[in-house]
C-alpha cells in the first residue's frame, strides 16, 4: 500500500523473503513533475493510486541493481528513464537519459555519485525541500529501524573505501533519508548517517 512519507512523497514497499526487509519505489510529485524511483513489484492499488495522481514524466534508477521494475513500469507509464552513466552498459534497461555526478535532474533532483561502492554507477539523489531530503539505492541500508549501515562486507572491493565513498553524503543539509531498502528515516536522519560512518 502506497503510504505518504512527506508531502509529495510516497513510498511503496515490496517484502524480499530472501533479505528479509522491504524493498522499497518512491513516487514524487515536486513542482510539475511526476517521478518514481528504483521501483519494485506493484500491487494493483499501487498503480491505480499513480495513475490518478500522473500521468508519470520520468522514472529514476540509482543504481543497476535497482532496475527492479523499471522496464515494465515504463511500457506501464509510458515514462522517460534515467539511468546513471557508469551503471548503463551493465543493465537490461533502454534508457532515455544517462547521468552524471551533480547533474540537476527534473524536479530539482541534484545527483550525487559515490565512490567505491557496489556498483560503479551508485548515485543518491538530494532533494532541496523542507529541511532537505536523501534519497538511496544501495548506498545505505535502513536497518534496524531508525538506524542506517552500509551493505555486508562482502559487496565491496574495498569496505575503507566504499565508507570512505559514503562521506560525501555529510557535505549535504538533509533530515530525511529514503532508502530503497529497508525503513527510511524522516527526522534526525544526518544524525544516523553520521553514526553509521563514524
Amino acid at each position: 500500500m502506497m503510504k505518504q512519507l512527506l508531502p509529495g512523497f510516497w513510498q511503496w514497499s515490496w517484502f524480499s523473503e530472501e533479505k528479509q526487509l522491504d524493498f522499497n519505489g518512491l513516487f514524487l510529485v515536486v513542482g510539475e513533475h511526476k517521478i518514481l524511483i528504483d521501483p519494485p513489484p506493484m500491487a494493483d492499488e499501487d498503480q491505480a493510486f499513480i495513475r490518478r495522481n500522473g500521468p508519470v514524466d520520468y522514472l529514476i534508477v540509482t543504481n543497476r541493481d535497482h532496475a527492479r521494475e523499471s522496464w515494465s513500469c515504463q511500457g506501464n507509464f509510458g515514462c522517460q528513464l534515467f539511468v546513471p552513466d557508469a551503471d548503463a552498459s551493465q543493465m537490461d534497461l533502454k534508457p532515455t537519459k544517462t547521468f552524471k555526478d551533480q547533474e540537476l535532474l527534473p524536479g530539482g533532483i541534484w545527483v550525487v555519485h559515490l565512490k567505491d561502492q557496489k556498483s560503479p554507477g551508485e548515485s543518491a539523489l538530494f532533494i532541496q525541500q523542507g529541511k532537505g531530503v536523501l534519497i538511496v539505492g544501495d548506498a545505505l541500508i535502513g536497518k534496524p529501524a531508525g538506524a542506517v549501515t552500509m551493505l555486508p562486507v562482502e559487496k565491496y572491493a574495498d569496505t575503507t573505501k566504499a565508507k570512505e565513498g559514503l562521506r560525501r553524503l555529510l557535505k549535504y543539509n538533509f533530515d530525511s533519508i529514503l532508502v530503497g531498502d529497508g525503513t527510511s528515516i524522516l527526522t534526525g536522519a544526518k544524525q544516523a548517517v553520521e553514526k553509521a560512518l563514524a
